[in-house]
């Protein structure tokens, strides 16, 4: 009940706005986090007053005698840059960027794909990966870029790709 009307609230707050929501989680010891992203990156003073926002909500519900809402952690911020993607957002954001995808390869078996992520459309996105493969006439792999496309549900998580 209550993660709903949180959802509800949340999204009436970013209607008119280009961010979107991306993780709300409860624990059971009352630990509210909410994630939002934007393709232009979040700023600060909108998790502020988004939080703001979101603490008079809950206050409201704990002086009305909402049970279970009396001790209560709040967190609002963006989405941490080595977690999965979970929005279509946070692929755009990354378009041109090294990423790590974890997909079903030739054999069925999950393997770690990374490469650079170079197009997202409506349903698919791709990732150019550099792979040594035999090519016929040379006793040496070659270096060669496949290009490989993915359904957004298909892996198990696509994620940026960190280097250090």
């Amino acid at each position: 009940m209550i993660k709903e009307d949180l959802k509800n609230w949340i999204e009436a707050y970013l209607k008119d706005t280009d961010y979107e929501l991306t993780t709300l989680n409860i624990s059971a010891g009352n630990d509210i986090l909410v994630e939002v992203d934007r393709l232009q990156g979040v700023d600060v003073e909108f998790c502020e007053k988004l939080n703001r926002f979101l603490v008079e909500k809950l206050d409201g519900l704990v002086d009305e005698g909402v049970s279970g809402l009396e001790d209560y952690s709040l967190e609002v911020g963006s989405v941490c840059l080595t977690d999965p993607f979970k929005t279509k957002i946070q692929y755009l954001k990354n378009l041109g960027h090294d990423v790590e995808v974890l997909a079903k390869g030739e054999k069925d078996e999950w393997r770690k794909f990374r490469g650079q992520l170079v197009s997202v459309d409506e349903d698919t996105f791709s990732v150019d990966i550099e792979e040594r493969v035999a090519v016929e006439g040379k006793k040496r792999k070659e270096l060669q870029v496949n290009t490989y496309t993915w359904r957004y549900d298909e892996p198990k998580y696509v994620k940026y790709d960190l280097k250090f």
